[in-house]
């Protein structure tokens, strides 16, 4: 018995078919609600579609070439330079980045926008499910947990440099959900807690004005019903408005006065076109993916492959979490995407991508073998 590579259209067999059709629908919908909204005066027209639709299919393809791709050879021969250019492009980033907002996060190429941050969460995960795997025997002692704080902290302390808080809350997140996969004593996380709860008081003043009272009015809407209230207020009504089954794809008003209805608000725009039952489904077909990586990661041959999988599920798991919150007028405004519907190159192709990794670790979870006769 010997062990040879593994055959293309062996490993697009073992794709795993309920991430393939959920990421398929949720991507179907996503261009369905932009050609809903091409009439938005606050959105970018017809051309949104476009764009989105070619993320779309690069993404698909990119999924599919990254799947048949043997996530260890990958991981161990290039997280060092992963890590290296992660940190490479966000320094980038920050020295000639351009501001969209308040935040510096995006590289201007011609007519192409670039989010670096969205592209590297792919990187991050891959190379900080590799570094747990390496320190995994002894990742309660000190000097170990220090190294993993010190890589994932040079990440999240340029992007917060660059004033996105959503996007470091979310790298927060998947490092949270990571370590204690990775087995990190809970006594860190309750210490950590207690921690972060003393140093409110001191990290406050350092926030911008904007930024605390979109955290203020974020849980209060109402407080501030014509400033930073507004538009989580009118992400709501959109929802509501829909109703159970919706206005249909060329009905709906308030998603017209509503800013962001394309990216931040798109599941408020999509419940006012297709109704609840759609966004409904929508959350249905996302804790769908939640569980299939979960699942994928328990029958994983190796704990850097489990590890890949559980930061790809925080990912998803915090992102709507956050965008739901925020559309349902529940928690503050902090620019985080809906994983498959919001509009955002950036944002598709790099989940498409970091699903293509979950088929890989589901490919390769055995190594595949045939007899050959030797006489």
């Amino acid at each position: 018995m010997k062990a040879f590579t593994m055959p293309f259209h062996e490993k697009l067999r073992r794709f795993d078919p309920c991430l393939l059709i959920c990421t398929t629908v949720l991507s179907a919908l996503s261009l369905l609600t932009l050609y809903g909204i091409r009439d938005a005066p606050l959105a970018g027209g017809i051309s949104l579609l476009r764009t989105q639709a070619i993320a779309v299919a690069i993404g698909t393809v990119g999924a599919i070439l990254i799947a048949t791709l043997d996530y260890e050879e990958v991981t161990n021969k290039l997280w060092i330079p992963a890590l290296v250019f992660q940190l490479l492009i966000l320094a980038v980033t920050l020295i000639y980045g351009t501001a969209e907002g308040a935040n510096k996060s995006w590289i201007i190429i011609g007519p192409i926008h670039i989010q670096p941050s969205e592209f590297v969460k792919i990187s991050f995960i891959m190379t900080f499910s590799k570094h747990l795997d390496l320190v995994k025997d002894k990742i309660n002692r000190p000097l170990p947990l220090f190294g993993l704080f010190c890589h994932a902290g040079g990440v999240i302390g340029m992007i917060l440099l660059s004033g996105d808080l959503g996007v470091a809350l979310v790298y927060i997140g998947i490092m949270l959900v990571m370590l204690y996969c990775a087995g990190l004593h809970i006594f860190y996380f309750i210490g950590g807690g207690l921690a972060a709860f003393a140093l409110i008081p001191y990290l406050w003043p350092h926030l911008r004005e904007d930024q605390q009272r979109r955290i203020i009015y974020g849980f209060n809407p109402e407080g501030d019903p014509l400033g930073k209230g507004m538009q989580p207020l009118l992400g709501r009504s959109c929802i509501q408005n829909g109703g159970l089954f919706g206005r249909g794809i060329n009905g709906g008003e308030v998603y017209k006065t509503l800013y962001a209805c394309e990216n931040d608000f798109a599941f408020s725009s999509l419940c006012e076109k297709f109704g609840i039952i759609a966004g409904i489904g929508v959350i249905s077909a996302l804790v769908a993916i939640t569980v299939r990586c979960f699942m994928i990661a328990r029958t994983s041959r190796k704990d850097t492959g489990s590890l890949i999988c559980v930061g790809v599920a925080a990912a998803v798991i915090i992102q709507t979490s956050e965008n739901i919150g925020m559309c349902l007028a529940m928690l503050p405004v902090i620019g985080i995407t809906l994983p498959f519907i919001s509009y955002g190159g950036s944002s598709m192709l790099a989940m498409h991508i970091m699903m293509g990794m979950v088929h890989s670790v589901k490919a390769h979870r055995v190594k595949y073998f045939f007899e050959r006769d030797t006489r």
